[in-house]
């Protein structure tokens, strides 16, 4: 059943000197290819739905495929199961999963992407939701989702926007790195894919591949 996965997991929606997505357009283009007219877009994570919507709608009217936004439609879970691919972007984590909790659509949303094998592609929050859980993200608290467990698309977390330690900065808090670290200090714990920014993950069934440029750092308990 995980062999239909066809996902696109990118750290960041804008890299520094370019435009929304525009780091990412090219592997975007080659998960949707000419199969795929529409992209359901979930704008839950910004506060701004229709102003996300439009700058969403833009970039992907620009690749050539149409986008119709969640928060328009009347009914979400159907919107989900009448969907061709799934474009979750970013914003506050734990908005945008207590909106997925809200709306019923994790169940659905999982049967779309690993028994029907439809594209998924997620940006900073959007891949943290389609990881284990979201205990990992670098986003604050602001609203409280039912539980931290996401849609589990892959088989560990994600950290997006990784930093590297900076052995010349005077800040004394804690690193993600050590963040990291502590997360892995309780028992259980699934291993953490960091992704630094400009970095993205391919998933193709049991296959996950590296792109971009600035690679990523894989921390095990």
């Amino acid at each position: 059943m995980m062999t239909l996965r066809r996902l696109l997991l990118v750290s960041n929606s804008t890299l520094h000197g370019g435009g929304y997505l525009e780091h990412c357009q090219d592997q975007i283009q080659q998960l949707l290819g000419e199969q795929v007219k529409r992209v359901l877009f979930i704008p839950y994570a910004l506060h701004n739905r229709d102003d996300y919507a439009k700058i969403a709608r833009q970039k992907f009217e620009s690749l050539g495929y149409a986008l119709d936004s969640i928060h328009e439609a009347a009914d979400p879970v159907d919107s989900v199961l009448k969907s061709e691919a799934i474009f979750i972007g970013g914003g506050n984590t734990f908005r945008l999963l207590k909106a997925l909790y809200d709306n019923n659509l994790l169940p659905v949303i999982r049967k779309k992407v690993i028994e029907d094998g439809i594209p998924y592609i997620g940006s900073s929050a959007g891949t943290n939701v389609a990881t284990i859980s979201i205990n990992t993200t670098n986003d604050m608290p602001i609203v409280y989702p039912p539980s931290l467990q996401a849609l589990g698309l892959v088989p560990f977390n994600i950290n997006p926007h990784f930093l590297d330690p900076d052995v010349n900065s005077k800040h004394m808090g804690e690193t993600r790195e050590q963040r990291i670290m502590q997360f892995h200090e309780e028992p259980d714990t699934p291993p953490v894919l960091a992704l630094r920014e400009g970095c993205m993950l391919l998933v193709e069934g049991s296959k996950a591949t590296l792109l971009g440029i600035t690679k990523a750092r894989l921390f095990l308990r």
